[in-house]
């Protein structure tokens, strides 16, 4: 009948986008993506949606990195957090701290904790009495990723050009002194939580500009947790049935070939 795969087709659609919102993600955001990679691997690790939060699965001992990618035109300021502390400054995080300045479309990979304009410490999952913010005295916020995004304030047109008085030139530059702010270019209780650790100084180089935030408050807030696979497989986080095996129509070919006789 006429109306039957009418029908049909919408009947696997539905089916299909049911079945892709239980994937995991990889990246996390909407003016920005966020993604965690383990540098030793080269994996992107997925994110998993639980009760509201977002969760990965970290491997004890690896090398990881935050990658953020500005999605915008314009330039954002990214103010990231791990442990709940900053990883430019290693100050305990507060969105108003200083962070990495993306130009558009830019992405930016965070491998540690930055040390000066050439170094950081490697980020590396670890028990979390090992973590660098349970070793500094912070150990609250183990096992979570934060990024704060700024919008960049629209700057205003230049006045028509005119030779001003000497006084008002020296007010003017106090007041582009005192509003331009500098940033860096930059429960499962039998197993311990991961952290993450202050590991060895690699070479990072960033520069440094001026931004101005369009608002004091996050035009987007990330918040991503972590913990060992196995404490998110405990924790209802990553399920535990495994996926029916697909039945092979062909299971004995090798190669191309013709029907044997039987024995």
């Amino acid at each position: 009948m006429p109306s039957r795969p009418a029908v049909s087709a919408t009947f696997s659609l539905v089916v299909a986008l049911v079945f892709m919102s239980a994937l995991p993600a990889h990246a996390v955001g909407g003016l920005t993506d966020v993604q965690l990679i383990d540098r030793d691997s080269g994996e992107t690790l997925s994110v998993y949606r639980h009760q509201g939060e977002h969760w990965v699965a970290g491997r004890p001992g690896a090398r990881y990195a935050v990658s953020v990618r500005n999605a915008t035109p314009g330039r954002v300021l990214s103010v990231v957090s791990v442990d709940g502390v900053n990883v430019v400054s290693g100050e305990t995080a507060n969105w108003r701290q200083t962070g990495y300045v993306l130009s558009a479309w830019q992405q930016h990979a965070i491998n540690g904790w930055r040390k000066s304009d050439t170094e950081v410490a490697a980020f590396h999952f670890t028990a979390s009495s090992e973590s660098y913010a349970e070793r500094t005295g912070r150990p609250a916020h183990v096992g979570v990723i934060g990024v704060a995004v700024f919008r960049e304030k629209p700057v205003p047109p230049p006045p028509p050009a005119m030779a001003p008085s000497p006084m008002l030139r020296e007010q003017g530059a106090a007041q582009e002194s005192r509003s331009s702010a500098p940033a860096s270019a930059a429960d499962a209780a039998a197993r311990p939580r991961l952290g993450t650790g202050h590991g060895e100084r690699e070479t990072s180089l960033v520069g440094h500009t001026t931004f101005e935030r369009r608002s004091q408050r996050p035009d987007e807030l990330i918040r991503i947790r972590y913990d060992s696979r196995e404490n998110l497989v405990a924790m209802g986080v990553i399920p535990t049935q495994a996926m029916p095996s697909r039945p092979n129509p062909f299971p004995g070919s090798v190669s191309p070939g013709y029907t044997p006789d039987p024995n």
